[in-house]
């Protein structure tokens, strides 16, 4: 199932990429216009017309005593070990099994909020499919030129880490120095009183 998605984020099937990357963005376009309750509803009411006509195949096909192919039942197996992962995952998040885990979770909901209030959640998903799908591709292409630039960012910044100590120690004892000057003409400044 990774190799489909790999091949649907890199463009291997130009008409199959295309597809799902149109239908992606014309559902999150289309909740532009109508609600988000509209768009599920109209969603689901495609999926149970699917649904149901495929079970009406399935059940013409057992009239005729023909078995599905175990890739079917593979498939579906795999989706609802996922989704019921999913689920089992929320529940300890949501329940606190783990403090730490959770406590995470919860930061990660708070930096959400900062964000829904800076930003409408569906542009940031439309933003994130089209990233999806064209960043590898951009990345593939570009390869040479993102390693030269990452390699130059990365020497110059162990260049600024290794000048940062020198001058740190510089400023300290620079800073002891006016200190120690301070504090001998604070002395003999006492010392003159007296």
């Amino acid at each position: 199932m990774a190799t489909k998605v790999v091949d649907l984020v890199y463009w291997r099937s130009l008409t199959r990429t295309g597809v799902v990357f149109t239908g992606l963005v014309v559902v999150l376009a289309s909740m532009f216009q109508l609600s988000a309750i509209t768009v599920l509803s109209h969603l689901l009411l495609g999926l149970m017309c699917l649904t149901f006509s495929l079970r009406l195949y399935y059940k013409l096909l057992e009239l005729v005593h023909w078995n599905p192919d175990e890739d079917t039942v593979a498939v579906v197996e795999s989706v609802v070990l996922h989704i019921a992962f999913a689920l089992t995952e929320l529940k300890r998040l949501i329940f606190i099994d783990s403090v730490v885990d959770s406590f995470k979770f919860v930061v990660f909901l708070y930096l959400l909020t900062y964000v829904g209030g800076a930003t409408n959640g569906l542009t940031l998903v439309i933003a994130g499919v089209i990233n999806a799908f064209s960043v590898p591709l951009l990345y593939r292409k570009q390869q040479v030129r993102i390693r030269r630039l990452s390699r130059s960012i990365r020497t110059s910044t162990k260049r600024i880490k290794n000048t940062r100590p020198r001058q740190s120690n510089e400023l300290e004892k620079m800073m002891k120095k006016k200190m120690m000057m301070s504090l001998f003409s604070h002395t003999r400044n006492l010392m003159s009183v007296a």
